[in-house]
């Protein structure tokens, strides 16, 4: 009797703990990526605020070309509207294509202002100028190594979820896939090149 008891027992409470170990791995993982998200967070907020002083500095000498400047502080609010929405759900895939979208748009954009900013030998000359486009080179490289630490964190993720058992456990806890940070456009694959 005492041995079908503790048969019982252990049929019980061996699954119990490879669910609870199964839920825990997958919480912690979880996590992780959300921190990785959050690292991003920080060099898109260091990026947004460089963009402003950035303009400012090229408007003096770039009045012809407020079309430009007009479409990189449009971009880079998008951008930051769109880094709000994913940073608030990191693991909400709409909220992730939508800041992937915004982010390649102004990379664009601040590509396009940089091929113009050449066309001004006074403004190459600038000081501020310069010391600006190479914080915001620096950043740009930042973001794409928090990028790829997150992208390590995600894939992480998205496996254990999907590798069995926790496959069977998952979405039943409401574990979502999570989405990669990928860059969409060609310009916005490489970092900001600065040629002063």
């Amino acid at each position: 009797m005492k041995i079908l008891i503790v048969v019982a027992l252990v049929v019980i409470v061996v699954p119990v703990v490879i669910v609870i170990g199964i839920y825990n791995n997958l919480v912690a993982l979880r996590n992780r990526f959300k921190n990785a998200f959050a690292q991003i967070d920080v060099q898109l907020n260091r990026r947004y605020d460089l963009i402003p002083n950035l303009v400012e500095t090229a408007k003096g000498y770039m009045a012809h070309e407020r079309q430009t400047l007009e479409a990189v502080i449009s971009a880079r609010t998008q951008a930051v509207s769109a880094k709000q929405r994913a940073a608030a759900d990191p693991g909400d895939a709409a909220a992730m294509q939508g800041l992937m979208g915004a982010e390649g748009m102004l990379t664009g954009a601040l590509g396009k202002l940089f091929a113009v900013a050449e066309q001004y030998p006074n403004l190459k000359a600038n000081e501020t100028m310069g010391r600006l486009m190479e914080e915001l080179t620096s950043t740009e490289n930042k973001v794409a190594f928090a990028r790829q630490a997150y992208n390590d964190s995600v894939m992480a993720y998205n496996t254990s979820r999907e590798t069995f058992p926790s496959v069977m456990f998952a979405g039943m806890f409401g574990f979502q896939a999570a989405v990669l940070f990928e860059v969409k456009s060609e310009e916005a694959r490489e970092a900001v090149k600065v040629k002063f």
